[in-house]
């Protein structure tokens, strides 16, 4: 498949960049793939669309402070994006500075903590800080806003950008399908009789990253690590299941392909991809030919989605990480 299939026009003044006034004051698009229907509904709506047969699965990741600013040892400004801690002292981050960093260059990074470039792997530095990485991004780091977000980040993101069952640090962005609940919605949700299950995958710096490749095949995926507590499982078991982000579907097709529960996943869900696992998708809209896009246009077909797409800037939805939902229901 072609790139240009993975087009579309957006006005930039749909782009939100700031959330709703509460978690759950945004729209809700439901489109039924089998279909091709649309409603345009509130989110406040989603309890009333599951009941006992459906079992909601959350990613719990947290999003960790990963921007760091600072210089090098030649006095040049330097931006660390910290992608993945690897250690108490390591991790690999993407680096904007004047030059490209090489092995053995000295950085001072926050209020003054040394880090040491040890090497390069693909498009990341792999660095060593003075002090455990994990207290310096929370001392110093800055909200890992998405570009398309304009402002800086405030106290408002500190605590937006983050989803209210967030338990397991690792993200360097949010799982933002799951932005729109509330600790009511849940209750709401689990008082209809749906179950809730958890899964953790550490969103990374790939998810922002463009698909170049012309022929979409070609594209490879970041790796991220995810992983499937024992008990989520058996919660499916003759179950609907609505993945919550586009981050729960992938960990769980990763794991109904290689039966591992843990691990990495480097899985690119463009159409074609058979689903194994996922029923009903709940995700925010995507940006133009990303493999986000790829993905819901495998689960609802890609036509459904150019449907959709449309009906959703004609109607002035919000887009992105801070905008409006969709809930799909995938065709038998």
């Amino acid at each position: 498949m072609k790139l240009a299939d993975f087009d579309y026009e957006l006005p930039a003044q749909l782009i939100a960049q700031h959330p709703a006034p509460a978690r759950t004051a945004s729209r809700l698009l439901h489109l039924d793939a089998a279909s091709g229907a649309l409603r345009d509904l509130a989110f406040t709506d989603l309890p009333d669309l599951v009941d006992a047969r459906d079992v909601l699965v959350l990613n719990d990741t947290r999003v960790i402070k990963a921007r760091l600013f600072g210089r090098k040892s030649t006095g040049g400004r330097i931006e660390l994006f910290v992608e993945r801690i690897l250690g108490e002292y390591e991790a690999l981050a993407l680096t904007h500075s004047g030059h490209p960093l090489k092995a053995g260059h000295q950085l001072s990074v926050g209020d003054g903590v040394a880090v040491e470039v040890l090497g390069r792997e693909d498009d990341l530095a792999r660095v060593r800080f003075a002090e455990p990485v994990a207290a310096v991004l929370e001392r110093c780091g800055g909200v890992p806003l998405p570009p398309y977000i304009r402002h800086p980040p405030g106290p408002e993101d500190a605590a937006r950008y983050q989803t209210v069952f967030a338990e397991r640090p690792g993200a360097v962005a949010a799982p933002t399908a799951g932005l729109h609940f509330d600790q009511n919605i849940l209750k709401k949700i689990q008082d209809k009789g749906a179950t809730i299950a958890k899964i953790t995958l550490h969103v990374g710096a790939g998810t922002f990253q463009p698909v170049r490749a012309e022929e979409i095949e070609a594209h490879r995926m970041h790796r991220e690590h995810y992983s499937i507590p024992a008990a989520t499982p058996n919660s499916l078991q003759g179950k609907k299941v609505l993945a919550v982000g586009t981050t729960s579907l992938r960990a769980l097709e990763t794991w109904a392909l290689t039966n591992k529960s843990s691990g990495e996943t480097d899985l690119f869900v463009y159409p074609g991809f058979k689903f194994r696992v996922v029923d009903r998708l709940l995700t925010n809209f995507h940006l133009p030919k990303s493999s986000l896009l790829m993905l819901v246009a495998a689960f609802a077909g890609l036509d459904n989605i150019r449907k959709a797409y449309a009906h959703a800037v004609e109607q002035r939805y919000r887009f992105f990480s801070y905008g409006d939902a969709m809930l799909i229901e995938r065709a038998p």
